[in-house]
Protein backbone atom coordinates (compact mmCIF):
# COMPACT_ATOMS: atom_id res chain seq x y z
CA UNK A 1 0.00 0.00 0.00
CA UNK A 2 2.84 2.41 0.79
CA UNK A 3 4.36 1.99 -2.67
CA UNK A 4 0.90 2.33 -4.21
CA UNK A 5 0.49 5.69 -2.46
CA UNK A 6 4.01 6.92 -3.21
CA UNK A 7 3.66 6.30 -6.95
CA UNK A 8 0.07 7.46 -7.19
CA UNK A 9 -0.41 10.57 -9.39
CA UNK A 10 -1.97 13.25 -7.22
CA UNK A 11 -2.50 16.98 -6.72
CA UNK A 12 -2.08 19.05 -3.57
CA UNK A 13 -4.71 21.73 -3.06
CA UNK A 14 -4.06 23.00 0.48
CA UNK A 15 -0.49 24.11 0.98
CA UNK A 16 0.90 27.28 2.56
CA UNK A 17 4.28 27.97 1.00
CA UNK A 18 5.53 29.64 4.20
CA UNK A 19 4.60 26.43 5.99
CA UNK A 20 7.04 24.39 3.89
CA UNK A 21 10.01 26.19 5.45
CA UNK A 22 12.26 23.36 6.60
CA UNK A 23 14.58 24.25 9.53
CA UNK A 24 17.73 23.61 7.51
CA UNK A 25 16.66 26.07 4.81
CA UNK A 26 15.50 28.57 7.43
CA UNK A 27 18.94 28.60 9.04
CA UNK A 28 20.63 28.88 5.64
CA UNK A 29 18.56 31.87 4.53
CA UNK A 30 18.83 33.53 7.94
CA UNK A 31 22.62 33.30 7.67
CA UNK A 32 22.57 34.65 4.10
CA UNK A 33 20.50 37.64 5.21
CA UNK A 34 22.37 38.14 8.50
CA UNK A 35 19.18 37.71 10.51
CA UNK A 36 19.21 36.20 14.00
CA UNK A 37 16.62 33.61 14.93
CA UNK A 38 15.96 32.63 18.55
CA UNK A 39 17.21 29.05 18.18
CA UNK A 40 20.75 27.73 18.37
CA UNK A 41 20.34 24.70 16.13
CA UNK A 42 18.07 22.85 13.73
CA UNK A 43 17.26 20.34 16.47
CA UNK A 44 16.30 23.08 18.91
CA UNK A 45 14.02 24.62 16.31
CA UNK A 46 12.38 21.27 15.55
CA UNK A 47 11.82 20.74 19.28
CA UNK A 48 9.73 23.92 19.32
CA UNK A 49 7.26 22.37 16.88
CA UNK A 50 4.88 21.23 19.61
CA UNK A 51 1.53 22.97 19.47
CA UNK A 52 -1.59 23.04 21.62
CA UNK A 53 -3.69 25.01 19.15
CA UNK A 54 -3.60 26.95 15.90
CA UNK A 55 -2.26 30.11 17.56
CA UNK A 56 0.75 28.28 19.04
CA UNK A 57 1.71 27.23 15.53
CA UNK A 58 1.10 30.67 14.02
CA UNK A 59 3.45 32.31 16.52
CA UNK A 60 6.39 30.18 15.28
CA UNK A 61 5.18 30.29 11.66
CA UNK A 62 5.37 34.10 11.55
CA UNK A 63 8.68 34.09 13.38
CA UNK A 64 10.21 31.81 10.74
CA UNK A 65 8.85 33.95 7.93
CA UNK A 66 10.85 36.92 9.23
CA UNK A 67 14.03 35.64 7.56
CA UNK A 68 12.41 35.84 4.10
CA UNK A 69 13.50 39.20 2.70
CA UNK A 70 14.65 38.92 -0.92
CA UNK A 71 13.02 37.47 -4.04
CA UNK A 72 15.70 34.74 -4.02
CA UNK A 73 14.51 33.66 -0.56
CA UNK A 74 10.96 33.15 -1.81
CA UNK A 75 12.30 31.40 -4.89
CA UNK A 76 14.39 28.99 -2.81
CA UNK A 77 11.49 28.29 -0.45
CA UNK A 78 9.06 27.57 -3.29
CA UNK A 79 11.41 25.54 -5.45
CA UNK A 80 12.42 23.35 -2.50
CA UNK A 81 8.74 22.46 -1.99
CA UNK A 82 8.19 21.78 -5.68
CA UNK A 83 11.19 19.44 -5.75
CA UNK A 84 9.44 17.46 -3.01
CA UNK A 85 6.30 17.42 -5.16
CA UNK A 86 8.24 15.86 -8.03
CA UNK A 87 9.68 13.22 -5.68
CA UNK A 88 6.18 12.28 -4.46
CA UNK A 89 4.48 12.17 -7.86
CA UNK A 90 2.48 15.29 -7.05
CA UNK A 91 1.68 16.40 -10.59
CA UNK A 92 -0.04 19.66 -9.68
CA UNK A 93 0.11 21.99 -6.66
CA UNK A 94 -2.10 24.93 -5.72
CA UNK A 95 0.12 27.10 -3.58
CA UNK A 96 -1.19 29.58 -1.02
CA UNK A 97 0.96 32.52 -0.03
CA UNK A 98 0.33 35.15 2.65
CA UNK A 99 1.52 38.51 1.27
CA UNK A 100 0.53 40.37 4.44
CA UNK A 101 2.92 38.24 6.50
CA UNK A 102 5.68 39.94 4.53
CA UNK A 103 4.31 43.36 3.55
CA UNK A 104 3.49 44.04 7.22
CA UNK A 105 7.24 43.90 7.94
CA UNK A 106 8.30 46.00 4.96
CA UNK A 107 8.90 43.41 2.24
CA UNK A 108 7.32 44.53 -1.03
CA UNK A 109 4.49 42.51 -2.56
CA UNK A 110 6.49 42.42 -5.81
CA UNK A 111 9.48 40.81 -4.06
CA UNK A 112 7.33 38.07 -2.55
CA UNK A 113 5.34 37.29 -5.65
CA UNK A 114 8.17 37.43 -8.17
CA UNK A 115 10.24 34.92 -6.21
CA UNK A 116 7.35 32.47 -5.90
CA UNK A 117 6.25 32.89 -9.50
CA UNK A 118 9.74 32.36 -10.94
CA UNK A 119 10.11 29.13 -8.95
CA UNK A 120 6.75 27.91 -10.26
CA UNK A 121 7.76 28.66 -13.83
CA UNK A 122 11.06 26.82 -13.42
CA UNK A 123 9.37 23.83 -11.78
CA UNK A 124 7.03 23.46 -14.73
CA UNK A 125 9.99 23.35 -17.13
CA UNK A 126 12.48 21.34 -15.07
CA UNK A 127 10.30 19.16 -12.80
CA UNK A 128 7.10 18.85 -14.85
CA UNK A 129 5.03 20.00 -11.88
CA UNK A 130 2.21 22.41 -12.70
CA UNK A 131 1.11 25.08 -10.24
CA UNK A 132 -1.56 27.65 -9.59
CA UNK A 133 -1.16 30.45 -7.04
CA UNK A 134 -3.67 31.39 -4.33
CA UNK A 135 -3.33 34.70 -2.48
CA UNK A 136 -4.61 34.45 1.08
CA UNK A 137 -5.88 37.27 3.26
CA UNK A 138 -4.96 37.11 6.95
CA UNK A 139 -8.18 37.00 8.92
CA UNK A 140 -6.67 38.35 12.17
CA UNK A 141 -6.01 41.62 10.33
CA UNK A 142 -8.68 44.09 9.22
CA UNK A 143 -10.71 43.99 6.03
CA UNK A 144 -9.16 47.37 5.20
CA UNK A 145 -5.73 45.72 5.20
CA UNK A 146 -7.08 42.98 2.93
CA UNK A 147 -8.29 45.65 0.49
CA UNK A 148 -4.75 47.08 0.43
CA UNK A 149 -3.42 43.63 -0.46
CA UNK A 150 -6.03 43.24 -3.18
CA UNK A 151 -4.83 46.50 -4.76
CA UNK A 152 -1.18 45.41 -4.54
CA UNK A 153 -2.04 42.17 -6.33
CA UNK A 154 -3.76 43.66 -9.36
CA UNK A 155 -0.62 44.01 -11.55
CA UNK A 156 -0.26 40.22 -11.18
CA UNK A 157 -3.87 39.14 -11.39
CA UNK A 158 -3.27 37.23 -14.61
CA UNK A 159 -0.89 35.00 -12.59
CA UNK A 160 -2.97 34.66 -9.41
CA UNK A 161 -5.86 32.25 -9.77
CA UNK A 162 -7.70 32.51 -6.47
CA UNK A 163 -7.95 34.20 -3.10
CA UNK A 164 -8.09 32.46 0.26
CA UNK A 165 -8.67 33.31 3.90
CA UNK A 166 -6.42 31.91 6.61
CA UNK A 167 -4.75 32.56 10.00
CA UNK A 168 -6.57 32.66 13.36
CA UNK A 169 -10.11 31.44 12.73
CA UNK A 170 -11.82 31.91 16.09
CA UNK A 171 -13.20 35.41 16.47
CA UNK A 172 -12.58 36.23 12.81
CA UNK A 173 -15.65 34.98 10.95
CA UNK A 174 -15.89 35.00 7.15
CA UNK A 175 -18.49 37.79 7.34
CA UNK A 176 -15.67 40.14 8.38
CA UNK A 177 -14.34 39.90 4.79
CA UNK A 178 -17.55 39.95 2.77
CA UNK A 179 -16.82 43.19 0.91
CA UNK A 180 -13.22 42.39 -0.01
CA UNK A 181 -14.27 38.99 -1.32
CA UNK A 182 -16.94 40.64 -3.47
CA UNK A 183 -14.31 43.03 -4.85
CA UNK A 184 -11.85 40.19 -5.41
CA UNK A 185 -14.41 38.17 -7.35
CA UNK A 186 -15.07 41.23 -9.54
CA UNK A 187 -11.34 41.27 -10.35
CA UNK A 188 -11.59 37.68 -11.56
CA UNK A 189 -10.24 35.81 -8.52
CA UNK A 190 -11.81 32.49 -7.54
CA UNK A 191 -12.95 32.57 -3.87
CA UNK A 192 -11.75 29.96 -1.35
CA UNK A 193 -11.51 30.07 2.46
CA UNK A 194 -10.42 28.18 5.53
CA UNK A 195 -13.55 27.35 7.48
CA UNK A 196 -14.49 24.85 10.15
CA UNK A 197 -10.98 23.97 11.31
CA UNK A 198 -11.37 25.47 14.79
CA UNK A 199 -14.43 27.56 13.98
CA UNK A 200 -18.00 26.30 14.30
CA UNK A 201 -20.10 25.03 11.40
CA UNK A 202 -21.66 28.52 11.25
CA UNK A 203 -18.36 29.79 9.84
CA UNK A 204 -18.71 27.36 6.94
CA UNK A 205 -22.26 28.58 6.27
CA UNK A 206 -20.93 32.15 6.18
CA UNK A 207 -18.10 31.23 3.85
CA UNK A 208 -20.54 29.57 1.46
CA UNK A 209 -23.32 32.17 1.59
CA UNK A 210 -21.40 35.41 2.05
CA UNK A 211 -18.00 34.77 0.47
CA UNK A 212 -19.39 32.49 -2.28
CA UNK A 213 -16.47 30.08 -1.94
CA UNK A 214 -16.13 27.18 -4.35
CA UNK A 215 -13.88 25.01 -2.15
CA UNK A 216 -13.60 24.64 1.62
CA UNK A 217 -10.17 24.48 3.25
CA UNK A 218 -10.40 22.03 6.18
CA UNK A 219 -14.16 21.88 6.85
CA UNK A 220 -13.94 19.30 9.66
CA UNK A 221 -16.68 20.94 11.67
CA UNK A 222 -19.18 20.66 8.84
CA UNK A 223 -20.14 17.41 10.55
CA UNK A 224 -21.68 19.42 13.38
CA UNK A 225 -24.59 20.28 11.08
CA UNK A 226 -26.43 17.67 9.03
CA UNK A 227 -28.09 20.30 6.83
CA UNK A 228 -24.71 21.85 6.11
CA UNK A 229 -23.33 18.50 4.98
CA UNK A 230 -26.33 18.09 2.68
CA UNK A 231 -25.76 21.59 1.28
CA UNK A 232 -22.06 20.96 0.59
CA UNK A 233 -22.91 17.69 -1.15
CA UNK A 234 -25.68 19.38 -3.15
CA UNK A 235 -23.34 22.15 -4.29
CA UNK A 236 -20.59 19.61 -5.09
CA UNK A 237 -17.98 21.55 -3.11
CA UNK A 238 -14.78 19.78 -2.11
CA UNK A 239 -13.00 19.86 1.24
CA UNK A 240 -9.22 20.14 1.41
CA UNK A 241 -8.55 18.05 4.50
CA UNK A 242 -5.15 18.00 6.26
CA UNK A 243 -4.88 14.95 8.55
CA UNK A 244 -1.43 15.45 10.14
CA UNK A 245 -2.14 19.15 10.62
CA UNK A 246 -5.36 18.30 12.43
CA UNK A 247 -3.48 16.10 14.90
CA UNK A 248 -0.57 18.55 15.37
CA UNK A 249 -2.98 21.39 16.18
CA UNK A 250 -5.22 19.13 18.28
CA UNK A 251 -8.24 19.61 16.03
CA UNK A 252 -8.52 15.82 16.40
CA UNK A 253 -6.91 13.89 19.25
CA UNK A 254 -5.84 10.87 17.21
CA UNK A 255 -5.77 10.00 13.51
CA UNK A 256 -7.90 6.93 14.31
CA UNK A 257 -10.66 9.39 15.27
CA UNK A 258 -10.26 11.56 12.19
CA UNK A 259 -13.59 12.21 10.39
CA UNK A 260 -12.19 11.74 6.86
CA UNK A 261 -13.77 8.33 6.26
CA UNK A 262 -17.10 9.46 7.67
CA UNK A 263 -16.95 12.48 5.38
CA UNK A 264 -16.47 10.20 2.39
CA UNK A 265 -19.33 7.95 3.47
CA UNK A 266 -21.61 10.99 3.71
CA UNK A 267 -20.82 11.87 0.09
CA UNK A 268 -18.45 14.76 0.75
CA UNK A 269 -15.70 15.23 -1.82
CA UNK A 270 -12.55 14.99 0.28
CA UNK A 271 -8.94 15.63 -0.70
CA UNK A 272 -5.78 14.94 1.32
CA UNK A 273 -3.18 17.67 1.79
CA UNK A 274 -0.23 18.64 3.97
CA UNK A 275 -1.13 22.24 4.96
CA UNK A 276 2.21 23.26 6.56
CA UNK A 277 4.38 20.14 6.16
CA UNK A 278 7.60 21.49 7.69
CA UNK A 279 5.74 22.00 10.96
CA UNK A 280 3.22 19.16 11.00
CA UNK A 281 5.32 16.08 10.41
CA UNK A 282 4.91 15.16 6.78
CA UNK A 283 4.51 16.00 3.13
CA UNK A 284 1.38 14.96 1.26
CA UNK A 285 2.46 11.34 0.76
CA UNK A 286 2.98 10.96 4.49
CA UNK A 287 -0.55 12.32 5.06
CA UNK A 288 -1.93 9.67 2.70
CA UNK A 289 0.14 6.91 4.32
CA UNK A 290 -0.76 7.82 7.89
CA UNK A 291 -4.49 8.32 7.29
CA UNK A 292 -4.69 5.10 5.26
CA UNK A 293 -3.16 3.17 8.13
CA UNK A 294 -5.25 4.88 10.83
CA UNK A 295 -8.60 4.42 9.06
CA UNK A 296 -7.80 1.22 7.14
CA UNK A 297 -8.59 2.87 3.81
CA UNK A 298 -8.71 0.68 0.73
CA UNK A 299 -6.90 1.27 -2.56
CA UNK A 300 -10.26 2.35 -3.95
CA UNK A 301 -10.58 4.95 -1.16
CA UNK A 302 -7.08 6.26 -1.86
CA UNK A 303 -7.83 6.40 -5.57
CA UNK A 304 -11.01 8.38 -4.85
CA UNK A 305 -9.09 10.88 -2.74
CA UNK A 306 -6.49 11.35 -5.49
CA UNK A 307 -9.21 11.62 -8.13
CA UNK A 308 -10.90 14.37 -6.11
CA UNK A 309 -7.59 16.23 -5.93
CA UNK A 310 -7.56 16.62 -9.70
CA UNK A 311 -11.31 16.91 -10.21
CA UNK A 312 -11.67 19.74 -7.68
CA UNK A 313 -8.48 21.55 -8.60
CA UNK A 314 -8.74 24.95 -10.28
CA UNK A 315 -7.27 23.63 -13.51
CA UNK A 316 -9.14 23.90 -16.81
CA UNK A 317 -11.11 20.91 -18.05
CA UNK A 318 -8.48 19.77 -20.54
CA UNK A 319 -5.65 19.70 -17.98
CA UNK A 320 -7.89 17.91 -15.51
CA UNK A 321 -8.77 15.30 -18.09
CA UNK A 322 -5.10 14.58 -18.83
CA UNK A 323 -4.21 14.13 -15.18
CA UNK A 324 -7.32 12.05 -14.48
CA UNK A 325 -6.47 9.74 -17.38
CA UNK A 326 -2.96 9.26 -16.00
CA UNK A 327 -4.42 8.47 -12.57
CA UNK A 328 -7.00 6.05 -14.00
CA UNK A 329 -4.31 4.21 -15.96
CA UNK A 330 -2.18 3.87 -12.84
CA UNK A 331 -5.08 2.64 -10.69
CA UNK A 332 -6.22 0.08 -13.26
CA UNK A 333 -2.71 -1.36 -13.34
CA UNK A 334 -2.23 -1.50 -9.58
CA UNK A 335 -5.67 -1.84 -7.96
CA UNK A 336 -5.41 -5.59 -7.31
Amino acid sequence: MINFIKNLPKAELHLHIEGTFEPELMFSIAKRNCIDIPYQSVDQLKAAYQFNCLQDFLDIYYQGANVLVQAQDFYDLTYAYLEKCAEQNVKHAEIMFDPQTHTQRGVAFDTVFNGIDKACQDAQKKLNVSTLIIMSYLRHLSEEKAFETLQQSLPYKDKITAIGLDSSEKGNPPSKFKRVFEASIQEGYIPLAHAGEEGHADYIWEALNLLKIVRIDHGNNALQDEKLVEEIVRKDIALTVCPLSNVALQVVDDLKNHPLKKMMQLGLKVTVNSDDPAYFGGQVNQNYIEIQKALNLSKKDIYELARNSFQYSLLDKNRKALYLQELDNYYNLHKD
